[in-house]
This record gives structure tokens, sequence and C-alpha cells, in this order.
């Protein structure tokens, strides 16, 4: 039997260097029109001094941009210099608990430990914007700020509130409609509770509601609707007492419950009551796409997968191994609620998708086009773009031989009619030549305009964002 080597192991190898590039080579030609700055985030370096991470989500961020100018395109790229990656930096190893590595403690450490959460700030999710400020995010909520020109950090960004909460999300959402952002905070404790809250200005979260969470869910993301927030309930748990006293890594105290299956909870916006509570079969997702409502129901897509087995297909140890990657098949599920009958159904609308980016002028409103990364070969962890008209169910692809594509970001066009006139953004690893490089498509016919390449890799990164000049 012959086996395919993995393709995949440079996108977790480590990028030690910190570069500004004013020119990169460009292939193509890019739109005059597109001017403003991709900001990319994710895990940079995984092999420190006197230890290894163990999974992909674990490794020091580091901050990508690439901005554009009358066609031209220049790079820059820092570590963020977070708590987390100064000490790590200073002592060789890592100090604080991330999402499935723990720090090599003396006995009297991991004891002393039991009687604190040991938050990292190691941001290396996502980015966003609160108060006219760029933070990095992660799963802990403590936003490190960063400036958008240089990506040098600033610091620790301190909101004007004492909500609490030990685990957020870093896929906040923003409604265009009323100017306001949303999220929660998860609060372990004796009473652990989901607080959902939203920003209309400065750095005051309001909180809209609390919600009993006897055994809370790991949950990545959530949905938001015009009248509802949207929180997904996995059967993955974990017991408040076992994740302040067991002294192992976060995601290693959440437990699989397929018996418990998954609870949608609807969230009025405007008054913080529950509208409903409706169960379905046992899945796990990482990602929601978008949520709308018509005709009295309220329709949720998702990426998703049978169980949690893909946090354990994320390990370091399997995606840099040299056998072929096993990641689960993920299905894009169209989920209904019918707010009349109380009942979930859903219908899967395609397969092997990740990263889901839509227009997000359409968000919490229905919608045409989804673009994402597929996965079709064994030999690599991504190896495609594809755009969706969800209508149609008709797709379109990207590929070129062993190159692996990143979240593929939507850039609308200056005034712009229609939803999917724009260009596609996308960071692609060639392990052929060993470095990475920008890719531009067309969003309506999903050929390429241009690319500009970067010489080093760019190890696979997470999530990031446009930002357009002003």
């Amino acid at each position: 039997m012959t086996t395919l080597k993995n393709m995949s192991q440079l996108g977790f190898t480590n990028l030690e260097e910190e570069v500004m590039l004013d020119d990169l080579h460009v292939q193509g030609k890019i739109p005059e029109w597109l001017s403003g700055s991709l900001i990319r985030n994710g895990p940079a370096k995984f092999d420190l001094d006197k230890q290894s991470l163990k999974h992909w989500f674990d490794g020091l961020a580091m901050l990508h941009k690439f901005s554009f100018n009358a066609g031209k395109v220049s790079y820059t790229n820092k570590f963020i210099k977070s708590n987390a990656f100064l000490k790590t930096k200073e002592k060789g190893k890592i100090s604080f608990r991330e999402f499935a590595t723990d720090p090599c403690r003396s006995i009297f450490s991991k004891v002393s430990s039991m009687f604190s959460f040991d938050t990292t700030d190691n941001t290396n999710v996502n980015i966003s914007k609160i108060d006219n400020k760029f933070i990095a995010m992660t799963e802990t909520p403590i936003p490190i700020e960063y400036d958008p020109e240089t990506l040098d950090t600033i610091g620790v960004l301190n909101y004007d509130d004492k909500l609490l909460g030990n685990l957020t999300t870093a896929h906040p959402h923003y409604d265009q409609n009323t100017n306001e952002s949303f999220n929660y905070l998860t609060h372990f404790s004796r009473n652990s509770k989901y607080n959902v809250y939203s920003i209309t200005a400065g750095k005051t979260r309001n909180l809209i509601t609390s919600i009993e969470a006897k055994t809370p869910s790991y949950m990545h993301s959530f949905g938001l609707t015009e009248h509802y927030i949207i929180l997904v309930e996995f059967p993955l748990l974990v017991n408040s007492l076992d994740l302040l006293l067991s002294g192992r890594p976060f995601i290693e105290n959440f437990k699989w419950r397929p018996e418990q299956g998954t609870k949608f909870t609807l969230i009025n916006r405007l008054d913080g009551k529950v509208a409903g509570i409706y169960s379905c079969e046992p899945f796990f997702a990482f990602h929601h796409i978008n949520a709308f409502e018509v005709d009295n129901k309220v329709v949720i897509d998702m990426i998703t997968y049978k169980d949690n087995n893909i946090i354990n297909s994320l390990y370091l140890d399997v995606l840099r191994g040299n056998d072929p990657i096993d990641i689960p098949v993920s299905q894009y599920r169209r989920f209904t609620i019918g707010l009349d009958e109380g009942s979930v159904g859903y219908k899967i609308m395609h397969e092997g998708l990740e990263l889901p980016r839509i227009n997000y002028q359409l968000n919490t409103r229905n919608y045409n086009f989804l673009y994402a990364v597929g996965m079709s070969s064994v030999t690599s962890f991504t190896d495609r773009l594809v755009k969706i008209d969800v209508k149609t169910g008709d797709s379109v692809s990207w590929t070129e031989q062993n190159c692996q594509p990143g979240e593929p970001v939507f850039v609308p066009r200056h005034g712009a009619k229609e939803e999917d006139d724009g260009v596609i953004l996308s960071v692609v690893l060639d392990p052929n030549s060993g470095q990475s490089f920008l890719l531009i498509l067309d969003s309506k016919s999903f050929k390429e305009i241009a690319r500009a390449s970067v010489p080093h890799h760019i190890p696979f990164g997470i999530h990031g964002q446009y930002y357009g000049d002003t």
C-alpha cells in the first residue's frame, strides 16, 4: 500500500522573522479601486526553547498585513507581544494554560493554579475594532490592542464595565442597521452563566441577559438575526469544578455527551427574554455562516461535524505527521426553526467546507453567496477555494496543484449593486516553493486576477478582516 505524503507540514512550521516589505512582486493586475489593508491573525510559533505546543490553536499569535495602494501591495508581519508571548520568550515555555497545552509546573504551582483560571492573552484567532481601536482576540476575554499601521502591540484593552466571564468568542457580530456589536461571556462558577451583551459606543458592554448554564458548552461562535441572538449549545460540555481543579489543558476538560443533543436558544435582542429553546440531534460546529428570519421561521447556516473529533484532528502531531491527514468531513447545513411549530429541521447544502465568509453587508439578512475553503484531498489541510450559490446549489472552485489556500475574505467593489461584485482575498501556502502568496480572485467569475508573493512561508492562519482606506 502506498502512503501519500502529508503536504501540509509547512503550514504548521514556525515563522520566526518579522519583516516590512514596501513592494511585493505582483503577477497580474491588482484593481486600482482596491485601497486598504487585509490584516490576518493566526498561530506562527509552535516550538519553544523548552517545550513544543500540542495543538494548532496553541501557537503564539502573529499579525500579517497586506496593504493595497495604486496597484501595489506592501506586507508587514509581527508577533503580538502579549503577556503570554513575553513570558514564553523569557522562560522558553508557556506560562499560561492554552487551549490544549498546559504549562510544565512544579507540584506546588499546580496546586496554586487550581484556584485560578490562569488566563492566557495569546490572541491568535481573529481581529476586530472596539471604540475605533484595533484589537486581536482569542477565546479568553482579554483583547489586545495593536497599531494598524505598524502592527506594534499597544496592550490589553480594558472594558469600562464589570461583566464577568472567563470564555468568549472571537466572532463578535455587528448589525449595520443599529450600529450594535454583540457577543457573550461564559462565566464559570458553581452557578455558571452565559452573559450576553451588546456594545453601542465606547468600551462599555451592556448586559442583555444572563442565562444559567449548569454544564456550559464549548461554542466558538453564535448566530444573529434582526430580532434574535442565537446560542447553539453543542453537547461538548464541562463541569466548571473540573475546569478549575483538574489541572488539565482547557479543552480536555470538556466531554462529549451526545445523549444531551444540541440546544438552540433564541434570545430577544431588545428585552433579553428567551423566546424559545429548541432541541435536535447532537452535532458540533466551529463556525456560524449567517442567520435570518423569513415567514415566522429562523434560518441558521453553519459548518457542522457529527461530533467533536475535528478538535482531535487539529493536534500538531497529527497535522505534522507523515501519514495522510484524516480530517472529519464537514457539512454545510441550513437549519430552520419553525417558531410556530417549535421544531428544528435541517438540509445539507454542501460538504467538505470550512472558514466560511459572506458579504458581511448581508449579515442577519437572506443572502445568495458563500465563500469557503474546501478539503477534498487527504494529503493536504485545504486544497481549494469554493464559491456557492446558496439558492441554486451551484458551485465553482479555484485550485492549484499542491497549493493550500486560507480563509477567503470578500471585499465589495466601491458602489457595487450586486452581492458578489468585488474580490476575494486569500493567503495561499505553496509547499513547492516553500513560500506563500496573496491570491486575488474576481468574486463574480472566481477567476484569478493577481497574486502577490511573500519571500517566506506564512503558517496557516485562522481569521482576518479587510479595512478600506477612509
